[in-house]
């Protein structure tokens, strides 16, 4: 489908969501302190994505939401950041996680590489399952990742086009000030010598920062929808 009027795929069950990674606790990944996850499966593989191996449908760890809602609220966070890959390609399982989440009292944020107005057209005509995940989420980050409109000023988002779309009222304190609020980079160092790394950084960057700990980052590494952000294993 032409770029003005993608359609949000659909992939896996309802019942599951095929996740590719689950981080308990982040300030790298929205206001506060959130618990992500990054799902697998994206169908808009945006030119330059960081995160390609993502984009298949093969190779996420299949996850009951009534499951994944225990370990994000056991995570005690401020709320849930879904990344992927693309979770409106998995709406309909993702909504009733973010349901139990927000039920919980706890915010949902969202990214996607669909643009807002595609996401309203879906749900117009009829998918139900788009519609209770823009229902769920009280602040949407929407739009495609343009290689050529890098954004360096405000957190989170990887080109200007992207948009932060309020849909409730609970996360509206976190956009004030946000061109003066910093991306962070998190890099975890684990017992067994592990290197987990997420957050905003270019490739240059991430290789001078690990250069130190004798590791390399791959080319690619998981991040939320569509943006060159740097959140991967090595």
């Amino acid at each position: 489908m032409s770029e003005s009027g993608r359609t949000p795929a659909t992939s896996g069950s309802p019942d599951l969501v095929s996740m590719a990674r689950f981080l308990g606790s982040t300030r790298a990944e929205g206001p506060g302190e959130r618990t992500a996850v990054w799902v697998q499966g994206c169908a808009i593989r945006c030119t330059g994505c960081f995160n390609p191996h993502l984009w298949s449908v093969r190779g996420g760890e299949p996850v009951a939401p009534a499951e994944l809602v225990t370990r994000v609220l056991d995570a005690g966070t401020d709320g849930l950041t879904l990344l992927g890959g693309e979770p409106f390609d998995q709406a309909a399982a993702l909504s009733r996680v973010a349901s139990g989440v927000r039920a919980a009292g706890r915010s949902v944020m969202t990214f996607t590489g669909y643009r807002t107005d595609e996401l309203h057209r879906a749900a117009e005509a009829g998918r139900d399952d788009v519609a209770a995940l823009l229902g769920e989420t009280d602040l949407l980050v929407a739009g495609p990742f343009l290689a050529d409109r890098i954004d360096r000023v405000r957190p989170w988002v990887g080109s200007t086009n992207q948009e932060f779309v309020l849909l409730t009222d609970r996360m509206a304190d976190s956009l004030a000030g946000l061109a003066s609020t910093p991306d962070r980079l998190e890099i975890v160092v684990g017992a067994s010598g592990r290197v987990a790394v997420n957050g905003w950084a270019a490739p240059d960057v991430l290789d001078e920062l690990l250069a130190d700990l004798g590791t390399r980052l791959p080319t690619g590494s998981s991040a939320s929808a569509c943006r060159p952000h740097a959140d991967g294993s090595e």
